[in-house]
C-alpha cells in the first residue's frame, strides 16, 4: 500500500540572485550539491536554475513533511538532477519509504514546483 502526497513552492528569482551575489559560496554549499552547482553554473543565466532547484527542494520537503516525516531533511540531502531528455530527477540522499517526482518551471522572475512524494508502507 502507498499514500501519495504534495509540495509546491515558488521563489522568486531576484530573492535567490540576491543571495547568490551576498552569500554566494556559503549558501550553494549548504542548499546543492556540487552536480547541481555544476549543472546551475553552466547555463547562461545560473540564478534562474538555483531558483528552480532550491524551489524543487523546498516543495519536495513539504510533500515529505505532509506524509508525518518528523527529520528535519537539510536541503542539500535532496539532489535534483537532469535526466536524459531534460526531465528533473529526484535523488533523496538520506533513507525514507518512498519515492518523489518533481515538476520544475520558471520565467525570469520566479521559479515555481510541483512535488509528489509516494510514501511505500
Amino acid at each position: 500500500m502507498s499514500d501519495i502526497f504534495i509540495g509546491t513552492d515558488i521563489v522568486s528569482v531576484q530573492r535567490i540572485r540576491d543571495i547568490l551575489g551576498r552569500h554566494s559560496e556559503r549558501f550553494k554549499n549548504k542548499t546543492f550539491t556540487s552536480t547541481e552547482i555544476k549543472y546551475c553554473q553552466s547555463k547562461a543565466n545560473p540564478a534562474i536554475h538555483f531558483s528552480g532547484r532550491f524551489s524543487a527542494k523546498e516543495a519536495i520537503q513539504k510533500a515529505i513533511y505532509s506524509s508525518g516525516y518528523k527529520t528535519i531533511i537539510p536541503l542539500k540531502k535532496i539532489e535534483i538532477i537532469s535526466g536524459n531528455d531534460g526531465e528533473p530527477l529526484v535523488h533523496l540522499l538520506f533513507f525514507i519509504q518512498g519515492k518523489c517526482k518533481v515538476s520544475i518551471s520558471h520565467t525570469e522572475d520566479t521559479a515555481i514546483a510541483f512535488a509528489l512524494f509516494n510514501l511505500e508502507t
